[in-house]
């Protein structure tokens, strides 16, 4: 069972949370979240979750109502009272309710909830098979390195793939690859593996540096560069990452094949070597 929340200091069933209306992030989306993967009950990298997390509040000139070492003990607390083995715990905080004011209220009292969600791994046969995508014009604001709550284009460029069946929307801005809607991009070019660099673009994912670790233990060659659509287009491979979808190889790109339209040597590589530090790492703490 997932039904046991954190809110505001108590511990108590999701069907008993309750938010008031002037919450600031019911009414202008004023508030950031991060999402923690937990395997075999134990939380993958914690503390750099919650740093950037601290960023992303850092970012919207919100007070941490918590330090770390606080934060660590409402996570692992909330876990114990959760029965599921691999779960993800999902952290919100806002700027609290306030009278109706695009400025911010003189006294901030901090909304902040935790929840956990199941957490469940793609499907052997999609991993096998690999997934489809769609592109899209890059419609989100210009600090996408935040974790904000404020995630309505991320949503409807969503709903644009999957509106057709397809696994995620891979976006462009300015023509230049940035991420997915939900996700964080690579793409591989005669054996050497592309993706952007970390900047205001794109939110700076924990799978994106496991990926990066992996890749270079294993001696693979990492560019980062801002790719144009035409040259991901032509690419030998393309995956997408995240703690939801680990690696997922993107076999077709707007109803059309990435190379030959299947999962690439490098994506079985890296999904191996990713499966391996899942099970030796992440499950072990």
């Amino acid at each position: 069972m997932t039904d046991i929340v954190y809110l505001n200091g108590q511990f108590l069933a999701l069907a008993e949370a309750r938010v008031p209306v002037l919450d600031r992030g019911f009414i202008f989306g004023d508030g950031v979240y991060e999402v923690i993967p937990v395997y075999s009950r134990h939380p993958f990298r914690m503390r750099e979750h919650l740093l950037r997390l601290q960023q992303s509040l850092a970012g919207l000139r919100l007070d941490s109502p918590h330090t770390l070492e606080e934060w660590e003990k409402l996570v692992v607390d909330l876990i114990e009272r959760n029965e599921l083995q691999d779960q993800s715990v999902y952290l919100q905080v806002t700027r609290g309710p306030a009278p109706r004011d695009q400025a911010f209220p003189k006294q901030v009292v901090p909304t902040v909830f935790l929840m956990c969600m199941e957490l469940v791994a793609p499907p052997r046969e999609l991993v096998e098979q690999g997934a489809s995508a769609v592109s899209a014009r890059d419609i989100r604001w210009d600090r996408c390195d935040l974790k904000v709550i404020s995630l309505l284009p991320n949503v409807l460029l969503r709903q644009m793939s999957a509106d057709v069946g397809a696994a995620e929307t891979i976006m462009f801005r300015d023509d230049i690859l940035t991420e997915g809607s939900a996700s964080n991009i690579f793409a591989v070019e005669n054996g050497v593996i592309l993706t952007p660099p970390k900047d205001n673009h794109v939110l700076p994912g924990i799978t994106y540096d496991v990926v990066l670790e992996l890749a270079a233990a294993a001696g693979i060659p990492v560019e980062f560069g801002h790719f144009e659509k035409a040259r991901i287009r032509r690419a030998d491979e393309l995956w997408c990452t995240s703690s939801t979808k680990e690696i997922l190889a993107i076999v077709e790109l707007d109803g059309q094949p990435v190379a030959n339209g299947k999962p690439g040597p490098i994506f079985r590589r890296m999904y191996q070597l990713y499966q391996a530090y899942k099970n030796e790492v992440m499950r072990h703490g």
